[in-house]
């Protein structure tokens, strides 16, 4: 398997209906990679922004290693920038700025060796949207459960 989930952004598919994937590939320093590689990332406050032409992910948490060097001075939550063709920026600047679209961090994994950041073209859902979702989740593991009492 070439792509190895790093963390997973679970709330943004409560929170968002998600129309359209991209993977994004992300600028990292050395100790975030190194911390990256431990599972010391959180994606769940995360959130991305598009300034000047290009995309940031902000409020990614990754937590520094305790043996980070000396020199470093580690920034658990800087601004991140992500690496998309031109044409994909251009879709996605012109979704966001005309359709009511918002970006939202997905997952992150390796892919080839190298952290990717997928992102999801997102519209958020309404009150009433989120009580549907939960439902369906809530109906789904009902139906597992009976389903396995039944086979007994």
């Amino acid at each position: 398997m070439s792509n190895m989930s790093i963390a997973q952004n679970k709330k943004a598919f409560f929170d968002y209906f998600i129309e359209d994937k991209y993977e994004a590939g992300i600028v990292l320093e050395g100790w975030e990679v190194k911390a990256i590689r431990d599972n010391r990332v959180n994606l769940k406050e995360a959130y991305v922004i598009i300034q000047r032409g290009e995309i940031y992910i902000i409020g990614c948490h990754v937590t520094p290693l305790g043996a980070a060097s000396t020199h470093v001075r580690p920034d658990a939550i800087r601004t991140r920038k992500l690496l998309l063709h031109d044409a994909e920026i251009i879709k996605l600047i012109e979704k966001v700025d005309r359709a009511g679209y918002t970006i939202v961090p997905l997952d992150m994994h390796f892919s080839k060796g190298r952290v990717k950041v997928q992102i999801g073209l997102a519209k958020g859902k309404k009150q009433h949207d989120k009580r549907d979702t939960e439902k369906t989740r809530d109906w789904e593991r009902e139906k597992g459960r009976i389903m396995r009492a039944h086979n007994k």
